[in-house]
């Protein structure tokens, strides 16, 4: 009985681990790319178990313990990147000068919360110079516009605002001037994201882009097309452009997936966790089911000064508290260089944007 449990298990866990290598984007797969350090847990645990059972023949102990270590690796070589094990993909700042310095704070405050309190006093607190939050609708507008409201205080006079009751409202509350700014809807008509020139207080400008592409679930969409679309073609957008970039938001995507590595290869820009943590943003209320949902990834412009997990608001998210330093080339320690495409991506994300009729042309490309 339990040999024949082991190896069920050990079939249902290895399929549970190559169907992410399959580009079937149905979102009963793409989300096998999310619990990996799950899955890796439950490997560790197979793997004593064949080890520990006294029932099972040394030849089927074998196999079934070879398949666990097989498993374990290769989960781990997914998730050990987002690890201090790992030498850091973007630099740690040596510079600090206030002026030439961004701190961001991304927030998806989930559109059911009330709890806008809390929120504020992490902003209060913090600081940070722009603060962009998601699933943010008109009851969490009229609770956030203090911050414009009250300069004195807060001091963010700076907005793009984008309200929806349909869990993709997005808002912008910056310190430092935005220039060029629009709301679009890249690839779903009821999905914005938001882009602009944002303005240092040194005067150096920086290309920002903030997005909140639908995931694929049975509520959402069946398949991670929209999603995968939206990252590759401002992927595309950014890869060329000569400025300092930040792409951040709730990418509904985990660190360590195919897609946010496909996004990272075809931008060119670096992952602040890479070397650093995980740095988990969802599910705040499930602690054995967390992964990093909320991203920001920078141009080889900048250095890090901080990257954060705030505490919990009343969200399902924690928010993620990022400082950057816009900073020389000699400034900065010795880091990895970004993942770059090869064919094969560029084929994939072609066909990708393709079958979803949109190319990086529809992003906007603030100052150029």
């Amino acid at each position: 009985m339990i040999p024949t449990l082991l190896g069920v298990l050990t079939l249902l866990m290895a399929a549970f681990t190559l169907l992410p290598l399959t580009r079937i984007r149905h979102w009963s797969v793409r989300i096998m790319d999310f619990p990996r350090l799950q899955l890796a847990a439950l490997w560790a645990m197979l793997l004593i178990a064949d080890l520990a059972v006294s029932q099972l023949a040394f030849g089927l102990r074998v196999s079934l313990a070879v398949i666990a270590v097989a498993g374990l690796v290769y989960q781990a070589h997914w998730i050990v990147p987002y690890t201090r094990l790992f030498p850091c993909e973007s630099a740690r700042t040596r510079q600090h000068d206030r002026q030439r310095q961004v701190r961001l704070l991304t927030a998806n405050v989930l559109t059911s919360n009330h709890d806008s309190d809390k929120l504020l006093a992490i902003v209060e607190r913090e600081q940070p110079d722009v603060l962009v939050t998601l699933e943010s609708d008109d009851w969490w507008q009229q609770r956030l516009d203090v911050l414009e409201a009250d300069s004195e205080q807060y001091g963010y006079t700076h907005t793009l605002k984008c309200p929806l009751d349909n869990l993709y409202g997005m808002h912008v509350y910056s310190r430092l001037p935005l220039h060029d700014a629009s709301i679009d809807y890249l690839v779903e008509e009821d999905v914005p994201s938001m882009h602009a020139q944002l303005e240092l207080a040194s005067g150096d400008r920086v290309r920002v882009h903030f997005l909140h592409p639908a995931p694929p679930s049975p509520t959402e969409n069946d398949e991670s097309s929209e999603r995968d679309a939206e990252l590759i073609i401002v992927a595309r957008s950014v890869a060329d452009s000569q400025q300092p970039v930040i792409v951040t938001g709730d990418l509904n995507d985990v660190a360590w997936s195919r897609t946010t590595r496909l996004f990272r290869k075809l931008s060119g820009l670096l992952d602040p966790r890479v070397g650093r943590g995980m740095f988990n943003t969802f599910h705040a209320n499930i602690p054995l089911l967390r992964w990093p949902l909320d991203h920001l990834f920078h141009s080889e412009h900048f250095s890090v000064v901080r990257v954060a997990r705030m505490e919990a608001f009343g969200s399902d998210h924690f928010p993620l508290l990022t400082e950057l330093a816009l900073t020389p080339a000699q400034d900065t320690d010795e880091t990895l260089d970004a993942p770059e495409p090869d064919a094969d991506d560029q084929a994939e994300a072609s066909e990708t944007a393709s079958d979803e009729n949109v190319s990086q042309q529809d992003v906007p490309k603030p100052g150029r």
